[in-house]
């Protein structure tokens, strides 16, 4: 039978002896060296400690509790990455792997060096000590809620999960926030940080966010609308930029302004193309 990993976990040890190197403790019927320059504070009798390994993989202990444990998550800066993965840093003199088989796919959206992963400790088959992103249920078990209050306000806050759909990422105050695909500018990182607007308070306490300045989604609905009676109209209707405020208001229930940056939308895209006095839908969209 193999034995249970015991690196990545606290323990209460018990003094064994003085050595140059530093003291020998034991904890879980084993002694583990803590190196003079891991001690942080009086060893007496009893020491608390966290066992990990060392770059030379040997198992060592530490006086310098890290927050990210094998029972607790917390935040890690990424440092490097490699083929088989990213490393994030936890305080240790080792950098942690998260395997690339807890990354993204598509290797364009791994984490870069300064963004941050919600991560605990586990261990591989080989037992060795790795890095694991947070899962959804640990999120919703441990979020804070939003009310009403956030609707408009601009969050920051870290990926922490990339599906088909969008993303979700967990706001600075702890508030789990949904960006769906319709609502990104471009594809983010796990762990990257992320400004964005709040467009939705769900009952549960969750926000829909958006990366859409509020000018760009607005340009979005109207040129969407303008679509929609230009459809509902064979394709063809007597409205241009050149219509009048009173004319554009009238058939559209818009501003001239917002009219225009509709048409130019549509325009770029290449659904629309106008002719003095006529604005007719492109037969190839």
């Amino acid at each position: 039978m193999n034995q249970q990993p015991i690196s990545g976990s606290i323990y209460d040890a018990v003094f064994v002896r003085h050595t140059k190197q530093g003291v020998f403790v034991s904890a879980a019927d084993q002694e583990f060296l803590l190196p003079e320059a891991e001690i942080t504070g009086p060893v007496g009798k009893d020491v608390r400690i966290f066992v990990y390994e060392t770059k030379a993989g040997k198992l060592q202990a530490t006086m310098n509790i890290p927050s990210i444990t094998t029972e607790a998550y917390d935040w890690a800066y990424v440092v490097s990455s490699i083929d088989a993965g990213v490393f994030v840093h936890i305080g240790l003199e080792k950098d942690i792997l998260v395997s690339k088989d807890d990354l993204p796919e598509d290797k364009t959206r791994w984490p870069a060096k300064g963004d941050k992963l919600f991560v605990c400790l586990g261990h591989d088959r080989m037992g060795r000590l790795k890095a694991l992103p947070v899962y959804e249920a640990v999120i919703d078990a441990e979020r804070d809620k939003a009310d009403r209050k956030w609707y408009g306000t601009t969050v920051k806050g870290h990926v922490y999960s990339i599906k088909e759909a969008g993303c979700a990422m967990v706001t600075e105050e702890g508030v789990r926030a949904f960006i769906h695909d319709s609502q990104l500018v471009f594809d983010p990182r796990l762990g990257q940080l992320l400004e964005a607007r709040v467009i939705d308070v769900k009952e549960d306490g969750t926000i829909n966010v958006t990366l859409r300045d509020e000018r760009t989604a607005a340009q979005a609905k109207d040129a969407e609308k303008i679509m929609e009676i230009l459809e509902e109209r064979g394709g063809k209707m007597p409205f241009t930029d050149k219509s009048t405020p009173a004319e554009i208001e009238a058939a559209f229930g818009m501003s001239k302004a917002a009219f225009k940056r509709g048409l130019g939308k549509l325009m770029k895209e290449e659904r629309i193309r106008q002719m003095p006095g006529v604005t007719e839908k492109r037969s190839d969209s």
